[in-house]
């Protein structure tokens, strides 16, 4: 199991969110520089990183910070969140992130996005954000007609890799995973598929773990102590 801790961004500070609501946000950790440097510290092999103020605005509003933390970065780097357009895809790609996240613009920009799969196969990632199975778009605020695991299949036909998944009713709750949901993810799509929202422990690494999944993304509960990077998860 591959360990993705988590650093999200609303101006320039580390913050969690409760159940993908703004107007519950939790400055946590240090700052980003001081606290990407812990996570390598401590032995993560991929950092997860997500501009919370681009999700909402379109645009990747904390570039020159994730540049900084891509500087600092000594392992491949995971972003997401206002990434909308080739120019801001390419100025990620440029300054050293790995795996770019496109959420938004996969569902309402298929031109963008058969571009961006067509140029950059291997660095783009699918984010799936998803409130009662349907997909939720614009941070988390928006709700869309596509299922969950529709939307993945119409993703996989077109070449992508890598999909990120999350169920925002547990993200930030440390109630664990939504097992079922992603099983049956798993079993539809060949895409891997990397866990997001809820965990807590190691035993939901585990967990996921017997369902096939190998990559989960974990913010609070890295936070708070609960797992750790270098934990035994036997």
């Amino acid at each position: 199991m591959k360990i993705l801790p988590a650093i999200d961004l609303i101006n320039g500070k580390c913050v969690r969110l409760y159940q993908g609501d703004f107007s519950k946000t939790e400055q946590v950790g240090s700052d980003p520089k001081t606290q990407i440097k812990t996570f390598l510290a401590d032995g993560a092999e991929i950092i997860h990183i997500v501009d919370l103020d681009g999700a909402r605005e379109g645009s990747s509003s904390q570039f020159e910070l994730i540049r900084e933390l891509c500087n600092i970065a000594t392992v491949p780097i995971q972003v997401g969140g206002g990434v909308r357009n080739m120019e801001t895809l390419e100025k990620l790609i440029n300054v050293g992130v790995q795996r770019v996240v496109i959420g938004t613009a996969a569902i309402e920009d298929q031109d963008f996005l058969k571009e961006a799969l067509r140029r950059f196969q291997e660095n783009v990632v699918i984010g799936i954000d998803a409130k009662n199975e349907m997909v939720a778009t614009r941070g988390w605020e928006t709700l869309s007609e596509a299922h969950y695991i529709d939307f993945a299949k119409e993703m996989e036909a077109l070449g992508v890799k890598t999909i990120v998944y999350t169920d925002i009713s547990r993200d930030g709750t440390m109630t664990g995973p939504n097992l079922e949901q992603l099983k049956k993810l798993n079993e539809a799509v060949s895409c891997k598929i990397v866990a997001s929202g809820g965990i807590k422990s190691n035993q939901d690494l585990v967990d996921l773990d017997n369902i096939g999944i190998t990559e989960a993304i974990v913010g609070k509960a890295i936070y708070e102590g609960k797992v750790t990077l270098s934990g035994d998860l036997s």
